[in-house]
């Protein structure tokens, strides 16, 4: 049995900088990539672990808190390639930019403002600050400012950084009274595909398939147009009040429907024996997705990172582990004989070309992350997978204060269904 892990979460923001010294900061994380080559030098000529960090801070422009948590990612890298000398030793002459890793209330600060925004200040230099206000995702946000007014929340370190040249904030918060379950001691994996209409379950234990569901929840993207739309009108018409007034309540009422949507997971995965939740790492995804101006904006408005934060969240509180695996060719992939190939999936419905296996296409998807975080996160094998149980499909109601799914046809057990065998769109 694995001990518990403290329940920490890493949370990601956008810096506004407000102190008109942006320049500051971009000059400290290229002293913070001196400081990480400088320590992978002297280490590599044999000077004494011990003796480095002192050593770097006295010559890095930089605080020194701030220098020796640089110094010891880099001895922690030195000492990776030590213990694991196939992935090949750490470079020491590397250009660019190196995140700023600081302790909170010495290398940074965060604060509370009047109009509950959250401000930063960061100690880029010696007695030379940059200030400013945090953006992202609400889902942070709320948790952010929930560890800034609690008691039970601890505010750790962060790393200050620039990500496709803009600078970001990545702190650690640790709730200091929830624990979670290790991943490697779960004994069922849930893969969660989040689709831009509904939210496909599969969870996967060393007996098979347990159970799956797809979970439909239309008026999120229904919504999301019809608040575009009203958006551009009242734009083109030059009430900017009215425009922050839609871009309001879209946003509230998608946060809530995320919400009971997130709630369902966590509820629906705590059935089954000491399972782990695993999602596909859609972080990169805004970067590579250039599908034409329509497309691109309804892709890259779409609360994919938010679902799956707000569902970690929550799973977190009842200590369920959460993973991420690699999401390539989760969509295109046969969880039967593992042929993938793009043709097999046309919309929702899946047809493989080798073995001619169909299946509801966002179904299959998430048995294809169950079985990643089985291979990725578990000590135990993938079972053998020779068929696969009906498809069940719940839909969100639209409207109405009961907070539960309606069912798509008349067969009802609880808050779902018998689902029609194959395909359903």
């Amino acid at each position: 049995m694995i001990d518990a892990q403290a329940l920490v979460k890493t949370l990601d923001f956008q810096l506004d900088i407000q102190s008109d010294n942006e320049g500051l900061l971009y000059d400290a994380t290229r002293e913070a990539r001196w400081a990480y080559n400088e320590t992978i030098r002297l280490a590599k000529e044999g000077v004494d672990w011990d003796a480095i960090p002192d050593r770097v801070a006295d010559d890095a422009d930089l605080v020194k808190n701030t220098t020796q948590r640089v110094v010891a990612k880099a001895l922690g890298a030195m000492e990776n390639y030590y213990e694991y000398d196939d992935f090949g030793q750490p470079s020491h002459t590397k250009g660019g930019t190196y995140p700023l890793r600081a302790n909170y209330e010495e290398g940074y600060n965060l604060s509370l403002t009047d109009n509950g925004d959250v401000s930063f200040r960061i100690s880029a230099k010696p007695y030379k600050h940059v200030k400013g206000v945090l953006e992202g995702d609400n889902a942070h946000l709320d948790v952010l400012k929930t560890a800034l007014e609690s008691d039970e929340w601890k505010i750790g370190t962060a790393e200050a950084l620039f990500h496709n040249d803009n600078p970001e904030l990545h702190v650690n918060v640790t709730n200091t009274k929830q624990t979670v379950r290790d991943k490697q001691d779960s004994r069922t994996v849930v893969g969660v595909d989040v689709n831009e209409d509904n939210v496909a379950l599969t969870a996967l234990s060393e007996d098979g398939i347990e159970d799956s569901l797809v979970i439909d929840f239309p008026e999120i993207k229904f919504e999301r147009h019809r608040y575009f739309t009203m958006r551009k009108r009242v734009q083109n018409a030059g009430k900017q009040s009215m425009h922050d007034t839609l871009e309001g309540r879209e946003e509230r009422f998608v946060r809530d429907r995320l919400h009971k949507v997130s709630r369902h997971i966590v509820e629906w995965s705590r059935q089954f024996k000491t399972p782990c939740i695993v999602f596909e790492d859609l972080k990169e995804m805004r970067d590579s997705i250039d599908y034409g101006t329509r497309m691109n904006r309804r892709l890259h408005h779409l609360p994919f990172r938010a679902l799956q934060f707000y569902t970690s969240y929550k799973a977190s509180f009842k200590g369920i582990p959460t993973g991420w695996i690699d999401p390539y060719k989760t969509s295109q992939r046969c969880s039967l004989c593992g042929h993938a190939e793009r043709a097999n999936r046309n919309k929702k419905r899946f047809k493989c070309r080798s073995c001619g296996h169909q299946d509801h296409s966002d179904r299959g998807a998430s048995v294809n992350i169950a079985v990643k975080g089985i291979e990725k996160h578990q000590d135990w094998n993938v079972p053998a997978l020779n068929s696969l149980p009906q498809v069940r499909k719940v839909r969100r109601r639209a409207s109405g204060a009961v907070d539960a799914p309606t069912v798509t046809h008349d067969a009802v057990r609880g808050y779902q269904t018998d689902g029609i065998v194959g395909v359903s769109d």
